[in-house]
């Protein structure tokens, strides 16, 4: 399941990006368990960079240790699904007042930059989309001031990524953001709220209509 990696590759951090990856893709499903010796001797390691790494994990929210039981792929309720939906909604949209006020023009190049390069591939969307939507609203919440703020819409889209990436959106969210992003410039808060409510409502629904529709049995949401 697991690529080897060489003594040099091996690392707490390199098994934590790989398995966050595979959570988030899907490869493992929510409630699978974790063979942690199987795992060390996947990546030719002892087993204390593996429980590392899980523990780092569990911090995203993307893996639950049970004591005495071990580490468990999170599984996500229907009800927990929609509260982490609606505090998404209330944490973008106070971000984004504030930093429609606040940004710098090195804050909307950090914007900007976020997806340089990119191709529409489908073939990458899924990594890109994850990595390149956590990051703007990363950003997004960065430019509000609130440093308490954004670390916690950093944590909120650990404890999304597998949901968002169910959405497809790597052919739309530049155009989107782009738009978020020229009304910031313009310290425009009215547009730049419309902009990212637009986005959250539209993403939301396309969540919760693929969970209910396709994957309602695999994430556990009854």
């Amino acid at each position: 399941m697991f690529p080897v990696w060489d003594e040099e590759q091996t690392s707490k951090n390199a098994i934590y990006r790989e398995l966050r990856r595979s959570i988030i893709m899907r490869h493992l499903k929510p409630g699978e368990r974790f063979d942690v010796d199987a795992l060390a001797q996947q990546y030719s390691t002892s087993v204390t960079p593996v429980r590392d790494a899980l523990q780092m994990l569990s911090q995203d929210g993307l893996v639950n240790i049970k004591p005495r039981s071990g580490y468990f792929v999170t599984r996500t309720t229907l009800k927990q699904l929609r509260d982490l939906l609606d505090l998404r909604h209330v944490l973008e949209l106070a971000a984004v007042e504030r930093a429609a006020e606040k940004i710098t023009h090195e804050q909307i190049s950090e914007l900007r930059s976020v997806h340089a390069g990119y191709t529409g591939d489908d073939d990458v969307s899924y990594d890109r989309y994850t990595n390149e939507n956590r990051k703007f609203h990363f950003f997004l919440a960065k430019a509000s001031g609130n440093n308490e703020l954004t670390q916690l819409m950093g944590r909120l889209h650990d404890r999304l990524a597998p949901f968002m990436v169910m959405r497809h959106g790597g052919r739309t969210q530049e155009a989107t953001h782009n738009r978020i992003v020229d009304a910031l410039e313009a310290h425009n808060a009215e547009t730049a709220r419309e902009a990212l409510l637009d986005d959250i409502e539209r993403s939301h629904e396309s969540i919760l209509d693929k969970v209910l529709q396709e994957e309602s049995q695999s994430w556990h949401i009854g």
